[in-house]
């Protein structure tokens, strides 16, 4: 309680919150800081770059994955210590990814001054509350012990999937699987899966699977849609030959004619001898420009019509696992549905699934082994399974949007509380930024957020206090 040294903590330490724990160690403080990083499992791993994860690539090339903007080469140059062959543009190991953000923590903490000081805490957060507005937060963990800090940012990642409809009793057992990321996934020999989501989370399952020896006898996959995503190309990354003018006109009134544009867009793209990938890459470094001029009711139409279609060809493969599941899908050993979940019930010891394919009112049947829930994060605060999340929301300390997309924050990183004020000294990084920016997912979006959070975390006292009176 006598402590007076500034105290920063970081919850939860995947990419988000260790890059900010990285920046701060990295900035010139005049004044003593202690930086508290806390996650429930490993430091600088998080699910995406856990260490079993050895079969799963990053579906981003290796020369646009530094956790760093200002040095745009740092990742390219780590993996080449062990994968001396590695280029730019190759799909590596997410597990190696994971050893980088490791390593690049350690060493911004061993070149840190000695008056900032790094601790790596782990355990889960389950409150927050505020102890003296302004100045001091508490945090409770599970354990029952408490942590106080004069700032905390929230980075706590992605989400559980929302839960399927199904009785506890298939919650309980082995047949259905909510959270493919919580533990390593192992198929057994001619067992039959049904995935249900069709993205990057169904892709990294079939090279788990095909990791399997002989893998599952048969995989199934069910989407609203039935897309999977396209592979990634090399494409060029100069955005000179696009005009956003058009965009940023019809974005202000309809979705309707901004997905037109788009697709113009990618079609001249590819008319002059290029690819549409360019297209797509340009259009997202507009997007949280693009965001921001939706109209509210204009947004519910991209999130009911377009988003599926966005995804898609946003998040691509690497062409080894497009190729994988090509494969797949041409012995019949893969087959994607189109359609929706009505229900899943147990059969002796199988799942019965009941689904009505896309376009049809008469329901269909498939019985399998065992179900796979990859259908993505839910992003939606107010029926999240993570007990800080449902503690935030229950003290009106963090503010939805109005459309359950992330939550919402001031510009300076602040979160706004329930009635829309920012918060002094509670900041949050990560995915759910996607309520004001929409594009939060990627490496290169996340890192400038954590950058621009840490730039604003360093100001002098006086201005840092003066600007969260702003906004």
């Amino acid at each position: 309680m006598a402590d007076t040294t500034r105290c920063i903590a970081i919850v939860g330490a995947g990419f988000c919150g260790t890059v900010t724990a990285i920046n701060l160690l990295q900035q010139s403080h005049g004044e003593p800081l202690r930086i508290v990083l806390i996650d429930r499992e490993r430091h600088a791993r998080g699910a995406a770059y856990a260490a079993h994860a050895s079969s799963h690539l990053l579906n981003v090339p290796a020369g646009r994955m530094s956790a760093l903007s200002s040095d745009p080469m740092s990742f390219l140059r780590f993996a080449q210590r062990t994968h001396p062959a590695a280029t730019a543009e190759d799909f590596l190991p997410r597990a190696l990814y994971g050893d980088y953000l490791e390593e690049m923590l350690a060493t911004a903490e061993r070149a840190a001054p000695a008056h900032i000081r790094l601790e790596l805490v782990r355990g889960s957060v389950l409150s927050l509350d505020i102890w003296r507005p302004g100045h001091t937060f508490i945090l409770g963990f599970d354990g029952g012990h408490e942590l106080m800090a004069t700032e905390v940012v929230l980075a706590l990642g992605n989400g559980s999937p929302p839960e399927l409809a199904g009785p506890d009793e298939l919650r309980t057992s082995l047949r259905l699987i909510e959270n493919p990321w919580a533990e390593p996934q192992i198929f057994a020999r001619d067992e039959s899966v049904l995935i249900v989501g069709t993205g990057l989370t169904m892709a990294d399952m079939v090279g788990t699977a095909l990791q399997s020896g002989s893998g599952p006898r048969r995989l199934h996959a069910i989407s609203r849609h039935g897309l999977v995503p396209p592979r990634q190309t090399a494409f060029r990354h100069s955005h000179s030959q696009f005009d956003a003018l058009p965009l940023l006109r019809v974005a202000s009134f309809s979705m309707r004619q901004l997905f037109r544009v788009v697709r113009e867009t990618c079609r001249a793209a590819e008319e002059r001898g290029g690819d549409w990938r360019e297209a797509i890459t340009f259009v997202r470094t507009l997007a949280p420009r693009l965001w921001s001029k939706l109209p509210l009711n204009e947004r519910r139409r991209f999130l009911r019509h377009v988003k599926a279609y966005w995804d898609i060809h946003r998040h691509r493969l690497p062409p080894s696992a497009r190729a994988a599941i090509d494969e797949l899908r041409q012995s019949q050993r893969l087959i994607v549905h189109a359609g929706r979940l009505v229900q899943l019930q147990p059969e002796g010891n199988r799942v019965r699934v009941t689904w009505r394919p896309r376009g049809q009112t008469q329901t269909s049947v498939l019985v399998v082994d065992r179900v796979l829930n990859c259908t993505g994060p839910d992003y939606r605060c107010g029926s999240s399974r993570d007990p800080l999340i449902r503690n935030l929301v229950a003290n009106g300390l963090i503010q939805p949007d109005e459309l359950d997309t992330g939550l919402r924050t001031a510009p300076s990183g602040r979160v706004l509380n329930l009635m829309g004020h920012a918060t002094r000294g509670l900041y949050y990084v990560g995915p759910m930024l996607r309520a004001d920016h929409w594009e939060a997912t990627a490496v290169q979006e996340l890192r400038e957020h954590a950058e621009r959070l840490v730039r604003q975390l360093v100001l002098p006292t006086e201005r840092r206090a003066a600007i969260q009176i702003v906004n």
